[in-house]
């Protein structure tokens, strides 16, 4: 199809759904891609739960997992994100105006600076004006969404944002390898050293008073000290369900550099979408 400005995301996470959420409804069809089995854990806010869960929607809008061929068609014609396996980079064949690195791997991995007419990167690990066009900033606090044509984004912490004081404990960690057996859903609020899953015998219990934001797959072969959950101190359901703040601001990061390159919105698709929240 000519003249679509395509976007294709890398990476289907909870921060490249705020990027997806943000493009799409501006104007621009999008195609992301996945892993087989993702191992993000904030399923609910995720375009690529798909992968498990066909068809997925978040926030209104409804992402499919299907096959690379049919990827521009459902894009255009049916204005759903696609999720497609990101295998042999077959997202090539579909010549995107731009390529967004959303896998967080705090590293390039192959992203190249030839991809796209506009390549964009997320957080650490990329250099703008050589790996990537544009990089955006990812880590919390002033810089937050800022787009970086000359540079990098502020290096791997290793330390998740503080709320309400927690940090390290808001992650939930797999204490062995195997397979995790949640006992609560995603959205339930829980005390201080209550069960939230299992790993064969072994508990995983929470460090806090507060509400799972998120759990791994089941299905998803964990290894000692992977991250397997998310409790948030705040204690907001809704929050459990919708976009965070954090994601919405990289999306918007995204979006600027996307509109300063001039690379405009899919003209069929401007005005579809005026009853959103975004």
């Amino acid at each position: 199809m000519a003249n679509v400005p395509l976007v294709v995301i890398r990476g289907a996470g909870d921060l490249a759904s705020g990027v997806a959420y943000r493009l799409f409804l501006a104007g621009y069809p999008i195609v992301m891609t996945e892993l087989e089995c993702p191992t993000f854990v904030r399923r609910m806010v995720c375009f690529g739960n798909a992968m498990y869960e066909s068809p997925f929607t978040v926030e209104g809008i409804t992402a499919r997992k299907i096959d690379i061929h049919s990827a521009l068609w459902l894009a255009v014609q049916e204005r759903e994100i696609p999720i497609v396996l990101d295998a042999e980079q077959s997202w090539r064949d579909l010549s995107p105006q731009v390529i967004v690195d959303a896998r967080m791997a705090k590293h390039n991995i192959d992203t190249s600076y030839e991809d796209a007419p506009l390549v964009i990167a997320l957080g650490p690990g990329f250099e703008a004006g050589q790996d990537c066009h544009a990089v955006i900033e990812t880590n919390r606090g002033h810089y937050l969404g800022r787009v970086i044509w000359r540079g990098c984004a502020e290096p791997n912490t290793g330390t998740p944002g503080a709320v309400m004081g927690h940090t390290q404990g808001r992650v939930l960690r797999a204490p062995k390898d195997g397979f995790v057996s949640s006992v609560v859903n995603i959205g339930d609020w829980l005390e201080a050293n209550e069960l939230i899953a299992m790993i064969d015998d072994v508990e995983i219990r929470a460090p806090f008073d507060g509400r799972l934001r998120g759990i791994i797959h089941p299905s998803v072969h964990v290894v000692k000290g992977m991250k397997i959950g998310d409790l948030d101190p705040r204690g907001i359901r809704e929050h459990c369900f919708t976009i965070s703040d954090k994601s919405l601001a990289i999306g918007g990061g995204v979006l600027m550099a996307v509109l300063q390159s001039g690379i405009l919105p899919y003209r069929h698709f401007i005005g579809r979408f005026n009853d959103a929240t975004g």
